[in-house]
């Protein structure tokens, strides 16, 4: 049992609503912060002068001068920094150790909502079909050939074999050859995400010679013994596409290398099979290259000539290109269909016409239909084209869900597969026939512990932003729960990278919302949840909604006495953690914890430098503090560890990845350092480093259980929630 420390009994009551003291409930346990000493950073002060201003950063030396090499090989990080990461892990683990009883009770839980076989659905190509599949207690998947009765099974790679003893294991994409005969897999054994690629003989089970070094995407030719892929540069970006013919010696030819750094190139196979395309770009520009999969070796076609500003995105339905694009004034994109052998947007015919709010996310071109994935006021829906220009809706009942296309083989079909869930739905595999349309549902997620969809409510609300816009906010919380003003909140934004944050369900959520906790996702400026109006209102010289429309979520949720800002503990991951470090500077008092996955926190100086992997493409979305002032100026405006205040902040968990390539662990390490050396309060800033992964974190499906479960019981004391269900 941990003494507290007067203060620290002070902040468990403080936390502690009335509701959450009641004889039903036991509060979760406090963390353990009495006569515990956080590690304290040297300051070496480095000053930079940036556009005429000065500033000082005084711990720029937690980034290792070797970086790149500690990417690869975390043991050769410097020792003074490693020394300093442990002792973070050991405070933080030993801040969290009242907790422990509390983190297994979580795990356990979440665990029993993991199927011990889990499986995807087959996915069909000729005689076979392929899917991965785990079995029980496994962390890793299988690749596994079926006939296409789902007979036969055959184990073609085992996940689960190849990731015994290494302290870090990722079986990445996989992709057979037309004729069935080979297999091509990636795997990741770093976290750095640097994917080698090996090549597997299905009939004898075993791997060939070849090995394909850093790679970030393949494809397969029609003659089922050339790979085209893009590989990874010394800098961790893909800017080259080289042909491998299996069996060969020495370097592989290029097939294309791309002159700007800010763009990243990408190889994939047309479901039609008649191309293997190169599609490169950035965040808002792009282009395409056309290889005939039956001639790898010929030079690759242009599709139409990159243009500052517009994207457009590469199908093949068997006759003509299908091609989403953003051109002609169309920010929320159109469909049009080129000629196959056409060469420049003057042969573009339109399809789909552009509908401002209306967003179309991805498309799928079928012989004789073309489905797309679109998302208007933050709600996606399928749409089936059959080639005569008829259209019909894929609809759904629910307030909030989610929905996906899910890839296929093959071509010449007429049938679609999608995925479904929503908040209290877990997902549902439907075959739709887009002839007949009728739906069969392949498969759903079981939840081995016990489900009941309607034991939760879900519910869309708009919160008042500032300067009149709605921002949607997706809740979710057990029926019949009391809405007083007195839950605590859990919080997840993102509002970055135009990503559509989904309303989808996350079983480990469970855990939280069993315990009174009120679930809420803001839908914050920057993301594509009402089209690209709202993503350019939260990205460049506008990010600073992104922030103040989280602030309006918090707010607006307790008002509407969904729960107590007092009581509201926030989370955002990588760029959701920038957001995390701007509302704890702005809003720090409406918040009882924060919790900062990999947050990327040092915004100022990684986008002040064009060495880091991610700077040159990142500058559509944040800006070029080196050549533009103005850009310079918004980002030093929001940057959080630039901003970091001498007030009180909330308690805070941090979490870095040790061989990160996107989030650098140097960017959590200062900003935990200057928090600590600058806040006026006596609350926990925590630092949780794991020195053998990558951004994801653990990549095994349990492995990844303990983090969660941590972040959890965090949430949990840091509300004073309810610490059983």
């Amino acid at each position: 049992m941990h003494a507290l420390s007067p203060l620290a009994l002070a902040l468990a009551l403080s936390l502690a609503a009335p509701a959450a003291l009641a004889s039903s409930c036991r509060p979760a346990p406090p963390l353990g912060v009495a006569g515990l000493a956080p590690p304290v950073a040297e300051r070496r002060p480095v000053r930079v002068v940036q556009h005429g201003v000065e500033r000082i950063d005084d711990y720029a030396w937690l980034r290792a001068g070797n970086w790149r090499e500690a990417l690869a090989r975390p043991s050769t990080l410097p020792a003074e920094i490693r020394a300093h990461l442990d002792a973070e892990n050991a405070y933080a683990e030993r801040t969290l150790a009242p907790l422990d009883a509390l983190k297994a009770a979580l795990a356990r839980e979440m665990a029993g909502r993991v199927e011990p076989e889990e499986a995807q659905v087959p996915v069909p190509d000729g005689s076979y079909a392929y899917a991965r599949a785990f079995v029980a207690g496994a962390e890793h998947p299988r690749v596994v050939r079926t006939a296409r009765d789902g007979s036969d099974p055959l184990v073609v790679v085992d996940g689960a074999e190849l990731a015994r003893g290494k302290a870090y294991f990722n079986l990445g994409g996989f992709s057979h050859s037309p004729d069935h005969r080979f297999l091509a897999y990636s795997v990741d054994e770093t976290g750095a995400e640097k994917f080698s690629v090996r090549i597997r003989d299905v009939a004898s089970g075993q791997d060939l010679p070849d090995r394909l070094a850093d790679v970030s995407s393949f494809a397969w030719a029609e003659d089922g013994r050339t790979l085209v892929y893009s590989r990874l540069d010394s800098e961790h970006r893909a800017l080259s596409v080289h042909r491998h013919a299996l069996g060969a010696d020495g370097p592989d030819p290029l097939v294309y290398r791309e002159a700007d750094p800010a763009f990243s190139a990408d190889v994939y196979r047309a479901r039609s099979g008649r191309f293997l395309i190169v599609s490169t770009g950035n965040l808002e520009t792009s282009e395409a290259w056309l290889i005939d999969a039956r001639r790898p070796d010929a030079p690759p076609r242009l599709v139409a000539p990159r243009v500052a500003g517009e994207r457009y995105f590469v199908d093949d339905d068997g006759e003509r290109l299908v091609i989403r694009t953003n051109a002609g004034r169309a920010p929320d994109f159109k469909v049009v269909s080129a000629p196959s052998d056409a060469s420049g947007r003057d042969a573009w015919t339109e399809l789909v016409p552009h509908r401002p709010g209306r967003t179309i996310l991805g498309i799928a071109a079928y012989r004789d239909h073309l489905a797309r994935l679109e998302v208007e006021e933050g709600l996606p829906r399928i749409v089936v084209r059959r080639r005569d220009g008829a259209e019909h809706d894929v609809a759904f009942p629910e307030e909030a869900y989610a929905l996906d296309l899910v890839g296929g083989y093959e071509h010449a079909t007429t049938t679609m597969r999608f995925r479904y869930s929503s908040p209290t739905t877990p997902p549902q595999v439907f075959d739709y026939d887009m002839e007949s349309r009728a739906r069969t549902l392949r498969r759903e997620q079981r939840i081995p512990s016990g489900h009941d969809p309607s034991a939760y409510v879900v519910r869309r609300l708009q919160a008042p932003a500032p300067d009149g816009e709605a921002v949607p906010v997706t809740v979710l919380h057990r029926r019949g729960q009391a809405l007083d003003g007195s839950a605590p909140v859990f919080l997840e934004g993102y509002g970055a990278y135009s990503y559509l944050f989904p309303a989808d369900f996350q079983p480990n959520i469970l855990s939280l919302v069993d315990r009174g906790v009120v679930y809420a996702i803001a839908h914050a400026r920057g993301g594509l949840e009402k089209g690209d109006r709202w993503r350019n209102g939260g990205r460049l010289q506008s990010k600073p909604a992104t922030f103040t429309d989280f602030i309006a979520a918090a707010e607006h949720l307790a008002r509407e006495r969904y729960g107590a800002s007092g009581r509201t503990v926030a989370f955002g991951a990588s760029a959701g953690g920038l957001l995390m470090g701007a509302v704890a500077n702005m809003r720090p008092e409406l918040f009882a914890g924060i919790v900062a996955r990999v947050p990327f926190v040092d915004a100022l100086n990684t986008m002040s430098d064009d060495s880091l992997p991610l700077t040159a493409s990142d500058v559509p979305e944040w800006g070029d503090p080196i050549r533009d002032p103005a850009a310079f100026r918004v980002i030093a405006s929001y940057s959080p560890y630039d901003n970091v205040k001498a007030q009180a902040y909330p308690a805070m968990l941090v979490t870095a990845g040790i061989a990160d390539p996107r989030v650098t662990y140097w960017e959590p390490a200062k900003w935990v350092a200057r928090l600590r050396a600058t806040k006026t309060d006596d609350r926990p800033i925590l630092l949780a480093t794991r020195m053998a992964a990558g951004h994801f974190g653990a990549a095994g499906r349990f492995e990844g259980l303990d983090e969660v479960a941590t972040i959890y019981a965090f949430a949990l004391s840091a509300a004073g929630a309810c610490a059983q269900p």
